[in-house]
């Protein structure tokens, strides 16, 4: 049986989804975030060393990264879903956005996030207007400077065909997912951007989504 090892409002929600889209039994153990750190809890450490989410067991394998999951689950249980025929345009845009939703689009905006969290932390109040300039001007300079060229990127991949790797849904779009729905709640994607509003439209109305956010619990990137 494949267990998830679910953190809350976290990346493992993605493989939920997928094992809905494949229609594949799972198992979930949920695990909740440090209220104040909003780190992984301790106990993931005895799945993983690095103690993060999403990791999955199936029997003696354990998986862990979100890419490398898709890839396991695809190849060992898809029977050729969810994925272009090898050899195919269509299959290596699948693996590039497989790999650039986590090696490029989240990279900016965890940084926001992060900046983020600097303006707003308690500090003694001498150090607060300087935390706060170095966090604008590096936001403001660097940070959503990359986060609007991604999109505009994104956008105009998204002009080219109906999904990320073609005109069928795929696990690249999947893997998408969690980095536009994070720049939807907090870099900057809008109705300015309609085509991955539409492709967030989507997938939201995917009845896979539906069973997954049911069974995962809540998500705060879903609006």
């Amino acid at each position: 049986m494949i267990v998830v090892h679910h953190l809350n409002n976290s990346r493992s929600q993605r493989i939920l989804w997928l094992l809905e889209e494949l229609g594949l039994d799972y198992e979930i153990k949920k695990y909740q975030r440090d209220p104040k750190t909003m780190l992984a809890p301790p106990e993931l450490k005895a799945v993983h060393p690095l103690g993060k989410s999403p990791v999955i067991s199936d029997g003696d394998t354990v998986v862990a990264e979100s890419g490398a999951i898709v890839e396991y689950l695809v190849e060992r249980y898809g029977q050729g879903r969810l994925v272009p025929p090898a050899g195919t345009p269509e299959r290596l845009r699948w693996t590039y956005f497989l790999h650039f939703a986590e090696g490029t689009a989240m990279s900016p905006l965890l940084m926001k996030l992060v900046f983020d969290k600097i303006e707003s932390s308690p500090m003694p109040f001498f150090a607060k207007p300087i935390a706060r300039s170095i966090a604008g001007k590096v936001k403001s300079s660097f940070i959503m400077p990359n986060i609007r060229s991604q999109l505009d990127f994104l956008e105009a991949e998204l002009g080219k065909s109906t999904w990320f790797a073609g005109e069928e849904f795929s696990a690249a779009d999947i893997q998408m997912s969690f980095a536009l729905e994070a720049a939807a709640s907090r870099g900057g994607l809008g109705a300015q951007y309609p085509k991955l509003t539409a492709f967030l439209d989507a997938i939201h109305a995917r009845p896979a989504y539906a069973r997954a956010l049911e069974r995962g619990g809540k998500y705060d990137f879903v609006k």
